[in-house]
């Protein structure tokens, strides 16, 4: 059995790798939104925050009321109760989304590690 799992890049506005990579841990969605689009609603979440990562474009979050402006190669991670909503600025934005549940890191790079 291999130790990993390879998807291949398909075309969409918003492509959800939990169930494509059989993920156990996080949550990853690629997404896109034209020029001028927004996420169609406000959303929090129960136990999971949410890591973005503008990978193009520009736009703005909406967080709890406050406008926060988002350009290519900014991350923002946003608390599970705050109310979010994303919206495309005029060159449209593509980001990576990882949720994860809070506190639920024990060990990352530094300390999981192990040199073969």
């Amino acid at each position: 059995m291999k130790n990993y799992t390879k998807f291949e890049k398909e075309e969409g506005a918003r492509i959800e790798l939990h169930d494509k990579l059989g993920l156990t841990g996080a949550e990853i969605s690629i997404n896109s939104l034209p020029a001028d689009a927004n996420v169609p609603f406000i959303h929090a979440h129960k136990e999971n925050e949410e890591i973005y990562y503008i990978l193009s474009g520009n736009g703005k979050f909406v967080i709890d009321g406050e406008e926060v402006s988002l350009k290519s190669g900014d991350s923002i991670k946003v608390a599970p109760q705050g109310k979010r909503q994303i919206f495309a600025g005029e060159e449209g934005i593509s980001y990576l989304c990882i949720q994860v549940k809070v506190d639920s890191l024990d060990q990352y790079t530094a300390t999981d590690a192990i040199i073969c």
